[in-house]
């Protein structure tokens, strides 16, 4: 009998692999932006609650809700953080998932174990599936994440839950809850246009929907269209709304924030505020930054140092290339998909290039960050910056790829290559730890569309022309096949592209490579999988 098989000539399945099956079947592959589909129905959440018998737990929990453009993750973890160095037992949601779905569900900053959430997703399932029907069908992926957040957060009779905003703000499952303790709207700008409205007035209005009447709401700095649409809103429900000004890094007693980057700061304030005023109305007056701003409570500094994302300003050496040291491959990893994003994307990776490799703290339970003596600067070898790039087909790669490559110009800073790359994970399939095959028939137009723009803003900055550049496949360094221009290449798959570089190390020992992954957190949850 082979490894794995159950005798019924099957491979085995584990439960967290069923579990995986069904979440999947929930995703339709309707765009998300479609409403022909009574699941979209906003009201059919409350049936659900309803079903799950969640009403009135999720009444009795003390929330911090967060919505915006970018940010708002930073936001929460740095909240859970503060909060749970106060003493407070904490329930974060988040999304997407990088690696593994569980990653959305964190108790006291660890992701949830798989013991647990199978009985709690199993519940879950069981009871919707036996009460669903025609009129309220099945919820949709994004619902049932929500509706398994909220079961987990009571069941594990959390102090606080911190939820973010999965899309938008007035109809996104989160925002079925009616009594948070306090809201929160992080930075804004253009995503999801598709969805959400094509102005910054109309987006910040699908934002304010998670306003409840009377519940204190606070924001960051915003651009003045955005702000007046907040305001407008904030004043027809009575909601005490507040501007909160970027954190003073000298109130961190010399020490740097777990998050990389100067726009955490930004993020950093708004999670005080949020924090302090949710102490103050939860009845923990003993703590309230909001009253003396010139200190920081020793609680809050070390929840915010301390504070880990994955795939936002990530640094990751490669472990698996042969060669003299583990900084000749360095993944720098970044979901920025807006054209803001990758502004401060540009600037973190051009400043932790200039430093080395960066001081990146270790995830708590990241495994695979390495030790601060491996982030010696090898003087001898040339660096070399490569993009490693995919963005999904609702942004505009022009403006994404041409904002990235200009904030990155300004700094001094030019990638000598860029690989375009299909993701792993599709968005009609919810993946498991484990990486796929590599599928060579894969559909690469998309990819080779943003060759095309690649290859355009080079000539560009360069200042000479070969837009009918002509794209011919040739072998890459390995044998595999590779669609190389003078300035990038499209490989068919993340483990092709991943192992070009890794050749690429083997056969020039005088070279380093840093390479910048962004466009997608999917393709950064996919990267991180395989190098990890």
């Amino acid at each position: 009998m082979s490894q794995g098989d159950n005798g019924s000539g099957k491979p085995d399945v584990s439960p967290y692999d069923e579990a995986m099956a069904a979440l999947s079947s929930l995703i339709t592959k309707r765009s998300r932006a479609c409403k022909s589909n009574k699941g979209d129905r906003f009201d059919l959440l409350f049936e659900y609650l309803k079903v799950l018998e969640l009403e009135e737990p999720v009444k009795q929990m003390k929330i911090i809700h967060v919505a915006g453009t970018k940010g708002k993750g930073s936001t929460c973890t740095f909240a859970e953080a503060i909060l749970r160095n106060c003493g407070f037992h904490t329930g974060l949601f988040t999304s997407p998932h990088l690696i593994d779905v569980r990653e959305r569900f964190r108790l006291d900053g660890v992701d949830i174990c798989e013991e647990r959430f199978l009985a709690y997703f199993w519940w879950c399932w069981d009871r919707l599936k036996e009460n669903t029907s025609e009129e309220v069908p099945m919820p949709t992926y994004f619902r049932f994440l929500a509706l398994l957040a909220f079961k987990i957060f009571a069941a594990e009779q959390v102090d606080v839950a911190i939820l973010e905003v999965g899309l938008g703000g007035k109809f996104d499952a989160t925002n079925v809850i009616e009594t948070p303790v306090v809201c929160g709207v992080a930075s804004l700008g253009y995503d999801h246009m598709e969805i959400l409205g094509n102005t910054l007035g109309q987006i910040a209005g699908e934002k304010a929907g998670i306003f409840k009447r009377g519940v204190p709401a606070f924001t960051v700095p915003q651009p003045d269209e955005a702000m007046c649409v907040l305001e407008d809103r904030a004043s027809e429900l009575d909601v005490p709304l507040q501007v909160v000004s970027p954190l003073d890094p000298d109130l961190l007693s010399g020490l740097s924030l777990g998050l990389e980057g100067e726009h955490q700061f930004v993020n950093a304030g708004l999670a005080i505020a949020l924090c302090s005023t949710w102490l103050h109305r939860t009845g923990n007056v003993g703590i309230n930054y909001l009253k003396d701003t010139t200190n920081l409570p020793e609680q809050f500094i070390k929840g915010l140092t301390t504070a880990a994302l994955q795939g936002r300003a990530q640094i990751v050496p490669d472990r698996l290339v042969e060669s003299e040291s583990p900084g000749d491959l360095v993944f720098y990893f970044d979901g920025a998909h807006s054209p803001e994003s990758m502004d401060v994307c540009a600037k973190w990776f051009s400043l932790a290039i200039r430093q080395g490799h960066g001081q990146q703290k270790p995830l708590h339970d990241e495994s695979h960050q390495p030790a601060q003596s491996d982030f010696h600067i090898i003087s001898r070898k040339n660096s070399m910056q490569i993009l490693l790039f995919n963005c999904m087909s609702v942004r505009d790669p022009q403006l994404l790829l041409s904002r990235l490559m200009n904030a990155c110009a300004n700094q001094g800073v030019y990638f000598q290559k860029a690989l375009f790359v299909p993701n792993t994970s599709v968005y009609y399939k919810v993946g498991t730890s484990s990486v796929p095959p590599a599928d060579t028939q894969v559909n690469l137009s998309w990819q080779l569309s943003l060759q095309r723009i690649w290859e355009n803003l080079m000539c560009d900055l360069k200042g000479r022309d070969v837009k009918n550049v002509d794209l011919s496949l040739e072998e890459g360094i390995d044998g595999d096949n590779s669609l190389i221009c003078e300035h990038s290449s499209v490989f068919p798959s993340i483990p092709l592209a991943v192992n070009w570089l890794r050749e690429c190390i083997r056969r020039k020992k005088s070279v380093r490579f840093q390479v910048l992954v962004t466009g997608s957190l999917h393709l950064v949850g996919d990267v991180l999988r395989l190098v990890k």
